[in-house]
């Protein structure tokens, strides 16, 4: 696992699930408010949400004009409500008001894809699974632990090479990891307690640094 000198502050789907008490539905449309944005959205946007809607019907059937004024700060905030609203009505229609959990079922609800799936078994549930997103797919590549160019590329291939008892603690770790030191843009390699292992130091970094 990754280990290091990094900031510890909870990832947005680790305050959901300490805020919420783990509330699966919480953490569904937490994670679906998350996409292309930045944790400190999701998380202004989610608490102004349950702030006023807390359960799938209450959602469902919510005025669609407060529920986009409440999401704003997630971005995107038109396609949000609509998502948000037609999969809570999934919710009601054919899964009892309950989020499931399991991933077959998780994937049949609206704009539920396999990392929200994988949050929602992780975060919700305390289910083992890989929630995959930018971060994981990015240090999973520099670390040289896959050679992947899609998302589902490098979920099958951590699947295959991580032990199943570090899979709950994966996401968190990595996006946590990514957030403050292994940066898409700027990476703070020269303080990073994992260059000595890392591919991308040893292939990249290193020998830009020899070189000047």
């Amino acid at each position: 696992m990754v280990y290091g000198s990094f900031d510890k502050r909870a990832t947005a789907l680790a305050q959901l699930q300490e805020a919420g008490g783990g509330d699966p539905f919480r953490i569904l449309i937490g994670t679906i408010l998350s996409h292309r944005t930045r944790d400190e959205n999701t998380t202004r946007a989610t608490e102004n949400l349950f702030s006023k809607y807390k359960t799938p019907f209450q959602l469902a059937t919510a005025d669609p004009d407060i529920v986009r004024r409440l999401i704003k700060p997630s971005g995107f905030y038109n396609m949000k409500t609509k998502n948000i609203m037609i999969a809570s009505r999934q919710l009601l229609d054919e899964f009892g008001g309950e989020v499931p959990d399991n991933e077959e079922d998780l994937l049949k609800l609206h704009s539920v894809g396999r990392k929200t799936a994988n949050c929602v078994l992780v975060y919700a549930f305390n289910k083992p699974a890989i929630p995959v997103d930018t971060h994981v797919h990015r240090i999973s590549n520099r670390l040289g632990l896959v050679s992947t160019k899609k998302p589902e590329e490098t979920e099958a291939e951590l699947v295959r090479k991580v032990p199943k008892k570090y899979w709950l603690e994966l996401n968190d770790l990595f996006v946590r990891f990514g957030q403050t030191t292994c940066k898409p843009i700027g990476p703070h390699c020269s303080t990073c307690s994992l260059s000595g292992e890392c591919f991308y130091y040893k292939t990249v970094v290193a020998p830009k640094r020899k070189a000047s």
